[in-house]
């Protein structure tokens, strides 16, 4: 039979302040969650005031009533889902065959590759060099400007080349070449379906990158029509700040009033569209999430 090793006065001082440790990062993550939640359900006056500061107050569902029934944040966010998509599958076109080639010891010029792709993760031209190689090429205002220039992330290159060369036996290779397998079939028959925890990890990575990104659109993008959800939550945001100043700077009267009611419909928008452009990402993340530790610790720990 085997018995419990008796903690010692230090062992449980010890796990007491892990417990107590655990439960203040706990609170630090959750209450920013919480108060969005509540504050997109709340009176915008119990929100302003501060009266507000965890649960809902004066509970009103007319910030979500305006989010849906805006018609620039449902064109932001149709613009992001595109977006998001299609640059994830450029991403990932991009990425695993780059990776795997980088991989693969007989690859010819192999060092010399990854020093110039290593040379671009410390270097990098800047956002004016960027920006008029991106005119040049005539993607200004197009769907292209926020995908071509991020098509892949060296990052995310060594990941995915160290999870091939750790987790992929030369053995599987060799067996295939001597059944007559060619290089393309290798990686597409076999490589792929064997790598299911990284292709998870590089689409989670590149989704949420795209998902979240707004500066790009504010280079490239002047049409408000093609601006992503992100964006659109941006001028919200400053919206409600410049009426905010405008609103303390001496306004009184009707105008103050009006100022005041926009500012509170601003803040209802706000809030609720955080909720709305942030839940796909929670909703989708427990499903990845068993690919995402297995691939995270193969494909950076190992190497």
């Amino acid at each position: 039979m085997v018995t419990a090793m008796k903690e010692s006065k230090g062992d449980k001082i010890f796990l007491g302040s892990v417990y107590i440790y655990l439960c203040i990062a706990l609170i630090v993550v959750l209450y920013p969650l919480v108060y969005i939640l509540s504050a997109s359900i709340s009176s915008p006056q119990q929100v302003n005031s501060g009266a507000m500061w965890l649960f809902p107050k004066e509970i009103t569902w007319a910030g979500y009533q305006l989010v849906f029934e805006n018609p620039k944040i449902w064109n932001g966010y149709l613009n992001t889902i595109v977006y998001t998509g299609i640059g994830t599958l450029l991403n990932l076109a991009v990425t695993l065959p780059a990776a795997y080639a980088l991989s693969r010891s007989d690859l010819v010029g192999r060092q010399l590759f990854l020093g110039f792709i290593l040379f671009t993760m410390f270097f990098t031209g800047g956002l004016v060099p960027t920006y008029l190689v991106v005119r040049n090429l005539g993607l200004i205002n197009t769907m292209g400007a926020l995908i071509l220039p991020v098509a892949a992330s060296v990052w995310n290159i060594i990941v995915a080349r160290t999870f091939f060369q750790t987790t992929i036996p030369k053995e599987l290779q060799e067996a295939a070449y001597m059944d007559g397998c060619t290089n393309l079939k290798l990686f597409v028959r076999i490589i792929l379906p064997l790598s299911a925890p990284i292709i998870a990890v590089m689409a989670l990575f590149y989704g949420v990158s795209h998902w979240n990104s707004y500066f790009p659109a504010l280079i490239y993008l002047n049409d408000e029509s093609k601006y992503p959800l992100q964006m659109v939550l941006r001028q919200i945001l400053v919206l409600q700040e410049m009426t905010a100043e405008t609103t303390g700077a001496g306004i009184s009267g009707d105008a103050a009033r009006a100022m005041n009611s926009k500012a509170e419909t601003a803040s209802l928008i706000k809030y609720g569209v955080i909720v709305v452009s942030t839940l796909p990402i929670v909703v989708l993340y427990p499903f990845l999430q068993r690919y995402f530790v297995q691939g995270v610790m193969i494909g950076s720990v190992k190497g």
